[in-house]
């Protein structure tokens, strides 16, 4: 004779898969940034270079083309060392990663702020 089995936590496991699948953009960058905490240094690094090399020129050049206010200068410095001393302390990955993108942001909307 051929018995059925209820098993009511399969069904619940499978709710909780379908949930799960619906990450979001800050679980996504989060699981993407705990991946990554092997290459610390290395993110670590690429920060600084694009701090350093792209970032760094953005208040010489909204201020000797636009006459832009000197807080401008203050504030991408400012960037750079949070920048700097974030990776130098041992920060997760993902504080360094939301740094880098955090100083992009405020850069890019300088730079349109005073451009347009």
């Amino acid at each position: 004779m051929n018995t059925i089995e209820l098993n009511p936590t399969a069904e619940l496991a499978d709710k909780e898969v379908i949930a799960a699948s619906k990450t979001s953009l800050y679980n996504r960058f989060n699981k993407f940034a705990e991946s990554q905490a092997k290459n610390r240094a290395g993110w670590f690094m690429a920060s600084l270079l694009w701090q350093g090399v792209l970032c760094l020129p953005v208040p010489a050049f909204l201020l000797y083309y636009y006459n832009a206010p000197i807080w401008v200068l203050f504030i991408t410095v400012l960037l750079f060392f949070i920048n700097l001393v974030a990776g130098m302390a041992g920060t997760k990955t993902t504080t360094v990663l939301g740094l880098l993108i955090a100083g992009t942001l405020v850069n890019l909307t300088m730079v349109v702020a005073f451009v347009i």
